[in-house]
């Protein structure tokens, strides 16, 4: 049966997070993260870039529009970044692995990571990183980068899949949600990743992944991993 709200556990890696329980409808939309779905029991419906697809195991690519239209009281929800993991490598990892949190975790802990071969993009990405709490300026970045606004973007739609404007939203996003399985409450958390306010992190959160802080975050009994 679909519901309203998630419930469940999420556990939040660095570059993973991973759903166990009941799934909530959601509005069409699309994320950065890759993300499979695996239901052992009952199928999970998805609408994929307008047209309906059910299955126990169904692979939801990076940027790929969807919506989750009915899904089981009890299913496996994993997150990947793209940046650091392949989706083909991602699918690989955990294809045979008997669905647990545990096993998954242990799975995408030992999946094979995609390293950086432009240094000028992991000089963006590290200044990006430790520019989130403030305001981010492309153009900083890329003189962190030693390249110009322009070769910057070009980098980054090679190298990431993303411009700088959406990336940043998506580490923002990350770093919100750390903050909140660290305790924090929801305004102080997203005032600490940069956000303007707490509407503004739950605005992000609806246009990312189809669903508002308080639909994702009221039920799940959040963990946060080392």
């Amino acid at each position: 049966m679909s519901v309203l709200h998630w419930s469940g556990e999420l556990w939040l890696g660095r570059d993973f997070g991973l759903i166990q329980g009941a799934m909530g409808r959601t509005a069409p939309h699309a994320h950065y993260a890759h993300q499979l779905i695996i239901a052992p029991e009952q199928p999970v419906t998805l609408e994929l870039d307008g047209m309906p697809h059910s299955g126990h195991f169904l692979v939801i690519q990076a940027l790929q529009r969807h919506a989750i239209v009915q899904a089981p009281d009890n299913a496996f929800t994993v997150y990947a970044e793209p940046l650091s993991i392949a989706a083909a490598d991602l699918l690989a990892c955990v294809h045979n692995v008997r669905p647990s949190l545990p096993t998954l975790e242990a799975a995408l802990r030992a999946c094979p990571r995609q390293p950086l071969a432009d240094r000028r993009v992991a000089r963006a990405l590290q200044a990006l990183d430790a520019a989130l709490t403030g305001r981010v300026v492309a153009t900083q970045l890329a003189a962190q980068a030693h390249v110009s606004l322009s070769q910057l973007e070009r980098l980054f739609a090679r190298d990431v899949g993303l411009p700088v404007r959406r990336l940043v939203l998506w580490r923002r996003l990350r770093l919100a949600m750390a903050l909140l399985l660290d305790g924090q409450p929801v305004a102080q958390a997203a005032h600490g990743a940069g956000f303007a306010d707490s509407a503004h992190f739950s605005r992000t959160l609806k246009a990312l992944f189809g669903v508002t802080a308080g639909q994702a975050l009221k039920t799940l009994r959040p963990r946060l991993l080392d």
